[in-house]
């Protein structure tokens, strides 16, 4: 029975809770409270969390919306479950993996982009990007002067823009157009008769444009002109778009150029759209950079690989690709560079290092006309080479490169030289959290930053006079630079009173996102960081800072282990955060297995007493020191001390002279790091969120050593030397990256498993008389499997404003196989039936079979004995998919001089199943290898052989080693975040 809560209609009951492994629960949760549900792993948190009271939540919000409304959002299945009353509206918050678009920025899932477009839309300073100059109005005769100044008999269109880049039919438009007794229009690029539109498709972007008049620019017709412009500019609502003919050797070619009585530039004559938060979007063709797509890098040769070592000549091969070419190739390659190389004076033999920057520059990317650069000679050869050995080859020196035109700022040059309190938007979305905030706090106080001065120039020069006619109107400028620091700044950016108006509301929402997230240890990460790079702590923090921002009451806040990530210093900061949130009068209710987060709750569920089937129950509801006090609850007994992980007694020697040593770091955030890993023992690299712990082990020392071990990887981060490096003879990166995409993907065919347990049917007597071999029993190939549902098991039906429906296949009623395969019996079970068995069954039942018990063996030894053998990929957490890994790993045949990296291995895991894991990692050790983690649980730092602690903090504050040494050498450092909490975890 659940506890009494004193006032039964401020909770949230549930009655009959049964989904996934839950077994038939009732509980009573207090509305309004900081509720955490904990429990071992498969225990049932999160079958109770989101399964239950969030999908719940979100049925009943969609069923109060009309059916037409429901058909476009996507709908949870209906929760097993008898009753839940009182549950508030809910809100996910979880750590499902960052969108795959490589446009989703943390400005954008924070919505804070969308208000900087709106801040730079409307209270932006525009600057010509050629030249730098303020941009300002153009008169109806500076654009007739630009005219008539065009080649006498040039013919041209004077045009008056209707529509630009809108979707719809737009028949009022063309009527419009008729009734200004006009006889044309052009759409879409195509001059068409009024009388005669065109039918245009309803879902596509448009542009229609009025055409004003057709003349042919001479003597005499500057009257007619000037009347023109006036009527372009009327109906074009202060835009005239001029199209001139120009004659080439294939026909007659039409230049467009944009006039606007709102926007030009004084020196280039250059004419500007209005600012609209479009044109700050790289998402819009109207703000993404022409060259890149608003993408900011593209895929093509990346110099560094193309030219690895300066100090060699062309001669020696310094351009990679083209060494242990053929002598043809060599000679065809020195034909094309002997022009450039003769014009700025470089010898064949010359080491390349000895050349200026500019120069070495003009030999990658080209010098204009004359000569087209190294890298597009290599883009050439890859696009038309006809040899698929040379394509591979080819291949390994390409990469995501920063785009040459935006240098990755994603926008069109238009939109990176308007200017707030002295930065472009591209330059404040660089910013850390933590400078933006201060950046932005200025701007609303009307100190610190300002707008950029009268006379500052950006992107060059001033320009010393107007540019000829015709000049500087069709060509693209130099990226804007970033103004120093503290430059062309004013006090008040927003002096006016109408400016602070518009300013306030939307700088005040724009700082309260910044200042969450600074609060909770994100200060480090900048605003235009791809939202795929993010670690599932990072991106549910991120995810909260929305949530906060919306400003919602009212709410049940469904989270799932905020604490992921996050240093034990971080922890009261993010617990504040939580405590913001419910007191607005939200329930908060998280999934977490942090020690001072449950002792910080309001209310305590503690799901058990085990996984799985053995799972799913109430084992203890209440206050955390009512649980401490519950000796029936594992949870309890952790928090009261009764159970703990011990200290080791005696700790692996870390000796330098076997050990992996790496020098001269600079990824990302690291400031020149040398460090040593030592060999043999479990090696712990902690630090603060962000002080990069993952851009030293994960983005260099592992992809350095797989490279110099002859594996494939990516591109190492720079580092001057590694050393130690033939002491290891393979490295396995162990994450928590999906085991598979497809429900298909299972534990047993990851680890092997399954194709040793198809062999034991195909060797049974049943299946030798009838001729079965091994793949009869794969639910990938046609035979063995279901045809009508194709070895899914499942079959999906639409039910179009309801959620799709999965329902088991009506064949062969989920179990994958056809009959005639599911007569094949071992030991009285069918092929499905295996599939369906939980890992510690499968043990007892495969015992006879050394490979199959080894390989199981390893998934139970990591604590996923609850699992079954054949549940889908899809529906694994992270941390699952990290010890399956680890199993198949565990299973394989050791040679004692392997590295293993895990990145928080102990995300998803209890106080219990962290026991388990370390005896998992000791025994690799134990054996010779090499296991190296990065982990803030204290457990792990304690029982680990070898700290290496980065900081100070996080962002441009950290990218340090601040101390090395054993957890009793870090606990007695006075002055280390890291050390202070040891203390207490050791004593």
């Amino acid at each position: 029975m659940p506890s009494e809560i004193q006032n039964a209609a401020e909770c949230i009951r549930i009655r009959g809770a049964r989904t996934h492994n839950l077994q038939n629960i009732d509980l009573d949760l207090p509305r309004d409270q900081f509720v955490v549900v904990t429990g071992p792993s498969g225990s049932g948190k999160s079958s109770l969390s989101f399964d239950t009271l969030y999908a719940e939540g979100q049925r009943q919000y969609i069923e109060s919306l009309s059916t037409y409304a429901r058909q476009f959002l996507h709908q949870l299945e209906r929760p097993d479950v008898d009753l839940i009353e009182g549950l508030q509206p809910t809100i996910s918050i979880d750590q499902r993996a960052g969108s795959n678009n490589p446009r989703s920025t943390v400005a954008t899932v924070t919505e804070i982009y969308d208000y900087l477009r709106l801040l730079y839309a409307r209270l932006g300073e525009p600057r010509c990007h050629k030249c730098g100059a303020v941009i300002s109005q153009q008169t109806p005769e500076q654009i007739l002067d630009v005219l008539m100044d065009l080649s006498q008999g040039t013919r041209a269109m004077i045009l008056a823009p209707m529509v630009r880049g809108r979707k719809g039919e737009h028949k009022e438009v063309f009527e419009t157009i008729r009734k200004a007794g006009l006889l044309r229009a052009r759409v879409d690029g195509q001059i068409v008769d009024i009388d005669n539109p065109p039918a245009l498709a309803l879902q596509k972007s448009h542009d229609i444009e009025a055409v004003v008049d057709r003349v042919v620019v001479r003597e005499g017709v500057r009257a007619r002109i000037a009347e023109s412009v006036r009527l372009a500019i009327r109906h074009g609502d202060g835009l005239v778009i001029a199209a001139r003919e120009e004659k080439t050797a294939t026909g007659s070619v039409w230049h467009d150029r944009l006039f606007s009585t709102l926007y030009a530039c004084p020196n280039c004559r250059t004419s500007f759209e209005e600012l609209e938060p479009r044109t700050f979007s790289f998402n819009s063709p109207y703000g993404a950079c022409p060259r890149c797509e608003g993408l900011g890098a593209r895929v093509g040769f990346d110099p560094e690989l193309v030219l690895p070592d300066t100090e060699l000549s062309l001669a020696e091969g310094a351009i990679a690709p083209w060494r242990d070419g053929s002598p043809a190739a060599e000679r065809r390659h020195r034909q094309q560079l002997e022009p450039f190389l003769a014009k700025a004076g470089i010898d064949w033999n010359t080491p390349l290092a000895t050349l200026s920057e500019k120069r070495r520059d003009e030999l990658l990317n080209g010098a204009g006309k004359r000569f087209c650069g190294v890298l597009n000679m290599l883009e050439k050869e890859y696009a038309t080479t006809s040899s698929e050995t040379k394509r591979q080859r080819l291949e390994s020196f390409r990469g995501e490169v920063v785009c040459p035109e935006c240098q990755g700022a994603r926008l069109r040059p238009e939109a990176r030289s308007v200017f707030i309190g002295g930065r472009a938007i591209h330059e404040v979305t660089r910013l850390p959290i933590s400078a933006a905030k201060a950046f932005f706090a200025g701007l609303d106080s009307g100190n610190g930053a300002g707008r950029v001065g009268e006379n500052a120039v950006v992107g060059g020069g001033p320009h010393p006079s107007p540019l000829p006619e015709g000049e500087g109107t069709e060509r693209d400028g130099p990226h804007p630079s970033a103004l120093p620091e503290g430059e062309g700044t004013v006090d008040n950016p927003f002096a006016k009173g109408e400016q602070r108006l518009i300013a306030h509301p939307i700088l005040s929402e724009i700082t309260a996102r910044l200042d969450f997230m600074d609060r909770v240890g994100l200060g480090y990460l900048t605003l235009d960081r791809p939202a795929g790079t993010l670690s599932g702590g990072e991106l549910q923090r991120v995810r909260l800072a929305a949530g906060l921002g919306s400003g919602l009451v009212g709410v049940c806040y469904v989270l799932d282990e905020p604490s992921i990530g996050l240093h034990p210093r971080d922890n009261d900061r993010l617990i504040e955060v939580l405590r913001q949130l419910q007191s607005r009068g939200n329930t908060v209710l998280v999934v977490e297995h942090d020690e001072a987060i449950m002792r910080h709750a309001d209310w305590l569920v503690d799901l058990g007493p085990g996984a799985g089937r053995h799972g799913g129950r109430v084992v203890a509801e209440g206050s955390p020191q009512a649980i401490a006090e519950n000796r029936q609850s594992l949870t309890g007994r952790y928090l009261a001390g009764v159970e703990r992980i011990p200290v080791p007694e005696r700790r692996r020697r870390a000796v330098k002279s076997r050990s992996i040593t790496i020098e001269g770091v600079t990824t990302n955030n690291l400031k020149d790091v040398s460090v040593w890993f030592p060999l043999g023992t479990l090696v712990c690299v902690t630090g603060v969120s962000g002080s990069g712990k993952s851009s030293l082990v994960d983005e260099t020392l592992a992809r350095a050593l797989v490279r110099r071990l002859g594996g494939v990887a990516p591109k190492a981060g720079p580092h001057r030397s590694i050393r130690g490096a033939s002491q290891v003879d393979k490295v396995i990166q162990i994450d928590q990256s999906p085991i598979g995409r497809t429900p298909r993907s299972n534990p047993a065919t990851y680890a092997g498993v399954f194709d040793e347990i198809r062999k034991v049917f195909a060797n049974t007597r049943d299946a030798r008389q009838r001729g079965y071999k091994a793949g009869r029993f794969s639910f990938n190939l046609k035979g063995g499997r279901c045809e009508e549902c194709q070895g899914q098991g499942q079959r999906r039906i639409e039910m179009n404003f309801l959620p799709d429906l999965y329902v088991d296949c009506p064949v062969c009623e989920g179990k994958r196989f056809n009959r005639q395969t599911l007569e094949i019996r071992y030991r009285d079970r069918s092929i499905a039936d295996v599939l369906d068995m939980r890992v510690e069954e499968a043990v007892e039942f495969f015992a006879n079979f050394l490979t199959i018990s080894r390989l199981i063996g390893g998934l139970l030894e990591v604590g996923l004995g609850y699992m079954a053998l054949g549940q889908s990929s899809t529906t694994l957490s992270g941390g699952e998919s990290q010890r399956i890994k680890l199993a198949t790993e565990l299973s394989r045949v050791e040679t004692g001089k392997t590295l293993y990296i895990l990145d928080e291995p102990t995300t998803g895991l209890h106080f219990d199943d962290i026991r388990k894991l370390l005896a998992v990692l000791d025994r690799l050790v134990d054996l010779g290898n090499t296991v190296i983690v990065i982990e803030h649980n204290l457990d792990v730092m304690k029982t680990a052989d070898w700290i290496i602690d980065l900081g100070p903090e996080g962002g441009e504050a950290g990218g340090r080693v601040v101390a090395t040494g054993t957890p009793e050498e870090i606990a007695g450092l006075e002055d280390n975040h890291t050390g202070r909490f040891l203390r207490t975890a050791l004593s």
